[in-house]
């Protein structure tokens, strides 16, 4: 017993190294770097580097894995640490088969991290589209959780949030209204974007700002040795991109363009005089992205985003043109610095920018005085934006003992105009204007979290998040626990577990729900208090094999303080002849609570000739308003009970696939009229009694039940595509047959209870209409690459 022996164990050696892709040289995010044998596993960070700790053996095999990219396997002895630099290579290798005693698990069943989604850009571009417009809000939209809106609608609706309760940013730069032509196409070209995550539930400490999402897309760094282009001409759009090295190795750039010609095409199409159409309407965007390598430690890059919409019309009245317009524009821009300090800490230095700016125009005639004069014309300008800046920092740092670090902060000073009204009785009259005055906040938020593998079996993710919102003598400082667990079964199956609380201080103001450009943002105040959520969702995750994964989840989430306009209530809150105090637009508004729970399942097949999924959401979302449909709990605009995609992808051969997609939502509920009719109006002016004349001062009256309590018919949907390629050296041309709504599925897009029949202008009966948008719609597009 007085005998001591000591043991030393050996100390596991630390590796390091970069993930990119092998021609364009562009660091890879999320790449999986996973050691089977000890069940020893991470990610590479937003700048490609990983770090992880092995223990010290004469071999080892380390699997490098990320979905569109083939597998890359490497042996290295781990008594020689070096830094281990690996280049994946794009697509997946048809030509043989290799068959293996174990096969590599997927990222989704070894890793803490739950309801996260990567969208490969590649697999975009084989899934049909609406007039042949690659979009990826829409692929989106076919995921488990994520609701579709209204007929040719690209908003997202993600475990009953609403449209505002997505984070969406581009090369984190946020983007406030994400939609084109009336929310038919989104702002995101996908020739630009290199990588799209979606995540939905159990968020890491570093997102904040938002509820129910966080849409993450990252811009391609360019070819650092190669000049490359893309192209394509669509029925409604064209774009282009090109990419190439500054100085070889070392730099690149990135541009790319698209331009909408809708509003060409419909007069060149319309029998109607050109005059009565609109003069200018489409949309255009543009991306740019330098991108620089400063030694082996330091990497830098600016990327800028800028897009607008523009609908205007002019009529002729009175020998006069009057104009009305709608245009509406999202601008952004980042400025990036990586830095990395040893093997075990780097850095990440960001400045952003964000500006979404609103305008709303309309001309009309004033009777004028004088007989045979022309009317004045008054002119009605509505105005609305927000401006961001942003100071972001985050730092990785691999701690040892199984916790990888991640710690930061970002502060973002916004400047609100939620409303601005300019008149204008002639051209030569002085501007009457009358104006909310720019509204100054602060939002900042400062986290920690722990990425901590305490044994084979066990991952697990904890972090804190302090958020702080500034206006005037108004501070909240809430406190934001976030949990993440899994833990390995039996038969590579993981059972997983999360926890959030989010908080959000900008709002969203909403007449329709569908995500339009009128819609209004606004800060927390002192009489508007930020939402809250708090959500946890369980789950099971199975690697059935090699490229099989099938995930079951169950969510329930709460939120309060939730803000919607008042009955009868607008985004136009400012009174233009008030001579006293204006209403604020906190008038306009009440404030009230949401639910939402319910189970998401699905099967993907990531790789092979045919691949694809298959997503299933059964869910419940309700709101309660106390001074909306009398205090009484509704289902809101986008709660959809049922929602099943069926995505495929299939390769006939090397030059031919063809894809093809079914959709099925249970119908939306919508506020439409029970019932219409007549009624006599008080009129002083008026002798004669409505008995004796009925016509006079009678008024259609509509009369509606409970808010939402009317289900549409259920929508469903087929879309299917048909692409042939051809090379010839390094030209490659992609022709794509597409049909949007093969089987011209009538689905509704709004209800009309309008009168029918009868006679002298009195309708003997009432008739519910539904009105349709899209029917089969055949496109034919063309792409080239080089």
């Amino acid at each position: 017993m007085l005998v001591s022996i000591a043991a030393h164990a050996q100390a596991p050696v630390l590796f390091s190294g970069s993930v990119r892709e092998i021609t364009t040289q562009e660091p890879l995010q999320g790449v999986h770097v996973y050691v089977r044998d000890h069940r020893l596993g991470t990610v590479t960070n937003n700048a490609g580097y990983y770090t992880l700790a092995l223990p010290a053996r004469d071999s080892l095999t380390i699997t490098f894995s990320s979905v569109g990219y083939q597998t890359v396997t490497r042996t290295i002895s781990s008594h020689r640490p070096q830094p281990l630099d690996v280049y994946l290579i794009p697509g997946q290798t048809l030509n043989e088969v290799a068959i293996k005693a174990q096969a590599p698990l997927q990222k989704g069943s070894d890793l803490a991290q739950m309801s996260q989604i990567q969208l490969p850009i590649e697999q975009l571009n084989k899934i049909p589209a609406l007039m042949g417009e690659k979009d990826v809000l829409r692929v989106l939209q076919l995921m488990p959780g994520v609701q579709k809106g209204s007929e040719g609608n690209a908003g997202v609706y993600v475990r009953g949030g609403g449209p505002d309760q997505n984070l969406i940013t581009v090369d984190e730069a946020v983007v406030y209204n994400p939609s084109h032509l009336l929310g038919f196409f989104s702002v995101f070209n996908g020739d630009a974007l290199k990588q799209v995550e979606l995540t939905k539930g159990g968020f890491p400490a570093r997102f904040g700002g938002r509820l129910s999402s966080v849409i993450e897309m990252s811009m391609k760094e360019g070819d650092r040795h190669d000049l490359h282009g893309t192209g394509s001409i669509g029925l409604i759009a064209s774009r282009f991109t090109l990419e190439g090295p500054l100085q070889k190795g070392k730099s690149s750039f990135l541009l790319s363009a698209r331009q909408c010609y809708l509003g060409a095409l419909t007069q060149l199409l319309s029998p109607r005089p050109v005059s009565d159409l609109p003069s200018r309407s489409g949309f255009g965007d543009y991306n740019a992205k330098l991108s620089f390598d400063l030694g082996a430690r330091d990497h830098v890059y600016v990327s800028g985003y800028t897009g607008s919409d523009q609908f205007r019309s002019q009529q002729t009245y009175d020998k006069q043109v009057l104009d009305a317009g709608l245009n509406w524009g999202n601008t952004t821009g980042t400025l990036r610095w990586t830095h990395r300090f040893s093997n075990r800490t780097s850095a990440h230095t960001a400045l952003i920018f964000s500006q979404y700016r609103m305008r709303v125009v309309s001309e009309e005639t004033v009777t004028a005085e004088a007989p045979g004069q022309p009317g004045a014309i008054l002119r009605l300008e509505y105005l609305s934006s927000i401006r961001d800046l942003s100071l972001k920092q985050d730092w990785d740092l691999y701690a040892g003992s199984g916790h990888q670090l991640r710690f930061g902060f970002q502060i973002t000073p916004h400047r609100f105009t939620p409303s601005a009204v300019v008149t204008a009785e002639s051209q030569a009259a002085s501007l009457s204007r009358t104006s909310d005055q720019a509204i100054q906040v602060v939002e900042s938020g400062a986290y920690v979290e722990d990425f901590w593998q305490p044994t084979d079996r066990w991952r697990i993710n904890a972090g804190l998040r302090l958020s702080y919102f500034w206006h005037k003598q108004t501070q909240y400082a809430r406190p934001e626990p976030r949990l993440s667990v899994g833990y390995k079964l039996p038969g590579d199956w993981t059972l997983k577990g999360a926890y959030a609380q989010m908080n959000q201080y900008v709002h969203m103001l909403s007449n329709t729900g569908v995500g339009l450009p009128t819609d209004l943002w606004v800060p927390t105040t002192d009489r508007v208090k930020p939402q809250q959520s708090e959500q946890i969702a369980l789950g099971v995750v199975k690697d059935i094999n090699s490229d099989i994964t099938l995930t079951v989840e169950g969510y329930h989430k709460t939120m309060k303080n939730n803000i919607s306009y008042r009955e009868g209530a607008n985004f136009l809150v400012t009174d233009i002849t008030a001579t006293g105090d204006k209403a604020r637009w906190e008038d306009n508004v009440t404030a009230g609570r949401g639910w939402s729970y319910g189970g998401e399942v699905m099967l993907q097949k990531k790789t092979g000739r045919l691949s694809g999924w298959i997503g299933y959401t059964l869910s419940w979302t309700q709101w309660q308003f106390a001074e909306l449909n009398g205090g009484r709990r509704f289902f809101p605009r986008y709660d959809r009970r049922h929602d099943l995609s069926l995505v495929a992808v299939y390769e006939l051969s090397k030059r031919i696939n063809v894809s093809g997609t079914w959709v099925y939502g249970t119908g939306q509920a919508l506020t439409v009229p029970l019932a219409r009719y007549y009624a006599s109006a008080n009129n002083p002016e008026h002798t004669t009694t409505p008995a004796a004349n009925p016509f006079i001062d009678t008024r259609n009256v509509k009369d509606y039940g409970e808010k939402n309590s009317f289900r549409a018919e259920p929508y469903h949907r087929m879309d299917v595509s048909l692409q042939f390629h051809t090379r010839r050296k390094s030209w490659e041309n992609i022709w794509e047959l597409s049909v949007y709504n093969a089987y011209n599925r009538r689905n509704p897009f709004y209800y009309s209870l309008e009168g029918k029949g009868g006679s002298e202008g009195i309708a003997s009966k009432s008739v519910l209409y539904r009105y349709s948008l899209f029917p089969v719609i055949p496109t034919v597009s063309y792409r080239f690459t080089f």
